[in-house]
């Protein structure tokens, strides 16, 4: 772990991290069979006195190393308090925090990523969002909701995406391709580009092997054709519901047809074959992927080739995308609440979004910030917006990465014609109600 402390007598530090692709299977353990480590009419009031004392804050990714850029930020605000910053990997950050947890060797301040906010909240180890601290209606409702269970609000939202539709301008224009809207658009899209040469017109979201994130791009398509893998009140597995499995017929066609590859390309080479004329559209795409674009091609490539838009919508208009990002919590025992709660706090105020914008290109989760000019006239941003307007939450149980990475094996499985997506579907049901919701 690298480790980085700050205060204002001290110089600032800057690592360096890497992007780690990690799936992780956690299954609710912890000190507590139930969500939050305090009643929620218990939560300590926040002020809006000055932050005083030591604020230790763990963090991962590429994030955590230009962070500390708003620590000198917060403490011009609050000069008597002083902040520490660890940085843990990736891979581990989940695994390392429900461990810290059951010990109660627990840092002050964290942020998680969405995919791993279900089974740290349900290790108990985490305190409520204080009454008043923040306005939940500042915030896309659906990164707002992912860290709400039992009406209960665990998590500050601290930055958000949303998936979108990036295609080569020149190739889809050469084949005569319009830019697609729903299901049976983006198979004519596909077609004609295949039709003019491009080997694999689509990347689709297998670029990591068929895992939980496999399943998370299964998960958006069966919402935008009214599905869902599990009740709204999560209390039980939907994965084989009609709904699900014509999703998965349609989904596995693109591969059927030629139009995808079920063999790459690798997530850090989906920028190659696009760029080499192998691909020519990624419908579910990352908003990162544009800068990676140009850092493989030069700045402004991206805007001279690259057309971005909405991902298409299902057969009756549905809309639903893939969303992520980052929220705060303060784990149950941490040493200075106070503290940590006022440092989410300052971290969701429009004008502090938007700085950090400019310095990660992290995008807002709070709404308002969107309406700065910084982020006007932007056709990703725009696209990106768009989606966090539909986006859909994962399951909320601590079994959710099991179950995906079980719904990944069985996708790859109707891809190789091995069975068809209701034979699939049911196994994947099946697995699911055996390893439960967890908890």
């Amino acid at each position: 772990m690298l480790t980085y402390s700050s205060s204002r007598r001290r110089a600032m530090l800057l690592g360096t991290a890497l992007i780690a692709t990690s799936a992780l299977k956690l299954t609710g353990c912890g000190r507590s069979d139930e969500p939050g480590g305090s009643d929620p009419a218990d939560s300590v009031t926040i002020d809006n006195e000055p932050a005083t004392g030591d604020l230790e804050i763990w963090t991962q990714g590429a994030d955590g190393a230009e962070l500390p850029q708003m620590f000198e930020k917060f403490e011009e605000e609050n000069p008597d308090v002083d902040i520490t910053m660890t940085q843990v990997p990736e891979a581990e950050f989940a695994s390392k925090m429900t461990a810290a947890i059951t010990a109660g060797t627990v840092p002050d301040l964290v942020y998680t990523f969405t995919e791993d906010q279900a089974s740290l909240i349900a290790t108990g180890g985490l305190d409520p969002v204080p009454e008043g601290l923040v306005n939940e209606d500042d915030f896309f409702e659906v990164i707002w909701d992912n860290s709400v269970y039992d009406d209960v609000a665990y998590g500050v939202p601290w930055y958000a995406y949303a998936t979108v539709m990036l295609y080569r301008t020149d190739l889809a224009e050469s084949a005569g391709a319009e830019t697609p809207t729903d299901w049976e658009s983006q198979r004519e899209f596909a077609q004609k580009i295949k039709d003019s040469g491009v080997e694999f017109p689509l990347v689709l979201e297998v670029t990591t092997g068929f895992t939980a994130y496999t399943a998370q791009q299964l998960l958006v398509f069966s919402a935008q054709n009214g599905g869902g893998f599990i009740s709204d009140d999560q209390s039980e597995w939907t994965i084989n519901r009609p709904e699900n499995v014509e999703a998965l017929d349609y989904w596995a066609s693109l591969f059927d047809e030629g139009l995808s590859s079920p063999d790459g390309p690798a997530f850090l080479d989906v920028t190659t074959w696009m760029t080499a004329g192998k691909s020519a559209a990624a419908p579910a795409a990352g908003p990162w992927f544009v800068g990676w674009f140009d850092d493989a091609n030069g700045e402004g490539w991206a805007d001279d080739n690259l057309t971005i838009a909405p991902q298409p919508t299902g057969p009756d208009g549905q809309a639903a995308t893939r969303v992520g990002g980052g929220s705060w919590f303060v784990p149950s025992d941490s040493g200075n609440k106070d503290a940590a709660w006022k440092f989410a706090r300052f971290m969701s105020q429009p004008e502090i979004q938007v700085e950090w914008y400019e310095i990660f290109h992290n995008m807002p989760a709070v709404k308002s910030a969107w309406d700065d000019p910084s982020l006007a006239d932007d056709q990703l941003l725009e696209a990106v917006k768009s989606g966090l307007e539909t986006g859909v939450s994962l399951p909320k149980v601590p079994t959710w990465t099991q179950v995906g990475e079980t719904i990944g094996q069985q996708m790859e499985k109707v891809v190789r014609g091995d069975l068809s997506a209701q034979d699939a579907l049911d196994e994947a049901q099946a697995q699911a109600e055996s390893i439960g919701m967890g908890g």
